[in-house]
């Protein structure tokens, strides 16, 4: 497997940090869908860095 480029390694590192085992190959494709649906987010709606957190923080908050 291919070296990642120190931004993409520090996302699969924040992605797998939740996780006992680091994710399997096929997680990737996942990660990568979610950056693309953050860029059309930006791009179509303006979405700023505060959307964006406010987001996560939600997505960290639904299985309350």
């Amino acid at each position: 497997m291919a070296d990642l480029s120190p931004s993409a390694q520090a996302v699969l590192d924040a992605y797998n940090a939740g996780f006992i085992r680091p994710v399997a190959v096929h997680h990737k494709p996942r990660i990568a869908a979610a950056l693309r649906a953050i860029v059309q987010e930006l791009k179509y709606f303006g979405i700023t860095e505060k959307n964006i957190l406010a987001i996560a923080a939600e997505l960290e908050g639904a299985n309350d």
